[in-house]
């Protein structure tokens, strides 16, 4: 061991810069989370196996982010640590975006559905291989009383991006003059535009990161930790050892993320048909109407405002983090959240649904960023990139478990009423609140 050096402190645009990249990333997310649904049932997906075909994201996340984290803390290029795997994730998630709503041009192959949902596997894995090293480049940039600024920055960038993404198919129908619907297994070309678009903005967020943000060297970033260079590459073997080592703060969180991304998850698959049969009115069977595309295009405008208010309330967290401590920040926004959600099943104006999602914006930052800012204290930076994947474990098995289950109890219990839903959903924050309480913050 040998004396640590101090982090330089960054300023708050060298913050922003080295964070726009997931404006770009969210975006694309956006419109994938508002639109996946609809595509897939109108390439003919039945309601009650939504769900499944959702299973695909959180697969690849649990498969994906811990290799790329072990990688990317064991990799030096030409290019950094970081940035030759944002550089890849957005190539290909870029390309899964452009093809997905076009996948009723490969009916030659395979049925227009199946290549929908492969391409939706793309763009999933393509996602998280760019998403977990932004976590690790926050926590190898910044020194730990710039982290919960750093993540809240990552968090009003989700929320900008989020919101361009999610409003787009409504501003081309609504504002442009495109049109809504298209014939029965045909995407709208509205909808197709956005995801170019959405490709387009991706690709040149992830560059003007990697141009604007140099990383430090394998010798600077021991430098920082008061260690020797460590030569030594690791294996893949690496991964279930740390798995086994992980910090008690990490396994406290895993509870909190459980219920936190299985009400997610519920509100992301159901909530379109939701809003289609509890507000429109309409029948399980309608995905290709007039109505039941200006259901979805209204969704897409709901999440966007969630997103905009998730990217306000994040830019006064540290603030409030500050005064209350991260625990109780984190325990209150996600109580606002969950009541928010319970209360669209009494709902009946689709204008009001505008309400409940601020409520859902304000657990939306908090979930983004605080679990972000409490495990960061308690990981070595050596091990940030494979801790942050190995904590993606978190998030991953509860919408697995949710998607297995999840179609089955909507068919079976909820009589198709997906409402009840986006309810349980609402009782999982709650749960999540509660369970903040478990947590040990070391550097609160």
């Amino acid at each position: 061991m040998s004396e640590k050096k101090n982090k330089p402190e960054l300023s708050f645009w060298q913050i922003w810069n080295m964070s726009i990249g997931f404006l770009g990333i969210q975006m694309g997310f956006a419109l994938q989370n508002a639109n996946a649904s609809r595509i897939l049932q109108t390439f003919g997906a039945n309601v009650e196996h939504l769900s499944w075909f959702w299973l695909v994201a959180p697969f690849t996340g649990m498969v994906i982010q811990p290799i790329i984290g072990h990688y990317s803390d064991k990799t030096w290029t030409k290019l950094g640590r970081r940035r030759p795997f944002f550089l890849t994730g957005a190539i290909l998630a870029s390309i899964g975006l452009i093809l997905m709503p076009n996948a009723d041009m490969f009916v030659n192959v395979l049925p227009a559905l199946w290549v929908g949902a492969g391409f939706l596997m793309i763009m999933d894995a393509s996602f998280n291989i760019a998403m977990e090293p932004f976590r690790a480049l926050v926590a190898d940039k910044l020194s730990n009383t710039q982290q919960t600024l750093g993540f809240s920055i990552q968090t009003v960038l989700i929320g900008i991006g989020a919101v361009v993404g999610s409003w787009l198919p409504y501003v081309l129908t609504n504002w442009f003059g495109f049109e809504k619907s298209a014939e029965a297994g045909k995407v709208p070309f509205s909808l197709i535009l956005s995801f170019v678009i959405g490709a387009f903005f991706l690709i040149s967020c992830i560059i003007w990161t990697i141009i604007k943000t140099p990383e430090y060297s394998p010798k600077e970033q021991a430098a920082f930790e008061g260690e020797k260079l460590d030569a030594e590459k690791g294996n893949f073997v690496d991964i279930f050892k740390d798995f086994g080592n992980m910090p008690a703060t990490m396994k406290q969180l895993g509870l909190v993320q459980f219920f936190s991304w299985f009400g997610l998850f519920s509100m992301w698959v159901y909530m379109t048909r939701a809003v289609a049969q509890h507000i429109y009115n309409l029948p399980s069977s309608d995905s290709s109407s007039e109505q039941f595309n200006d259901a979805g295009n209204w969704v897409g405008v709901i999440f966007g405002v969630y997103n905009a208010v998730s990217a306000v309330y994040a830019f006064f967290l540290p603030k409030i983090a500050a005064k209350y401590g991260r625990k109780n920040t984190h325990a209150y926004s996600l109580v606002i959240g969950g009541l928010s959600l319970i209360s669209i099943y009494f709902i009946s104006d689709y204008r009001w649904l505008i309400l409940p999602m601020i409520g859902v914006g304000f657990a939306w930052a908090s979930i983004l960023a605080m679990p972000y800012a409490i495990l960061a204290g308690s990981i070595p930076a050596r091990k940030m990139g494979i801790y942050m994947g190995i904590f993606n474990f978190f998030i991953t098995i509860p919408q697995i478990i949710n998607g297995i289950i999840g179609g089955p109890i909507v068919k079976n219990f909820y009589n198709n009423q997906a409402i009840f839903a986006v309810v349980g959903g609402g009782v999982c924050f709650l749960l999540a609140a509660l369970s903040v309480r478990f947590v040990e913050d070391r550097n609160a």
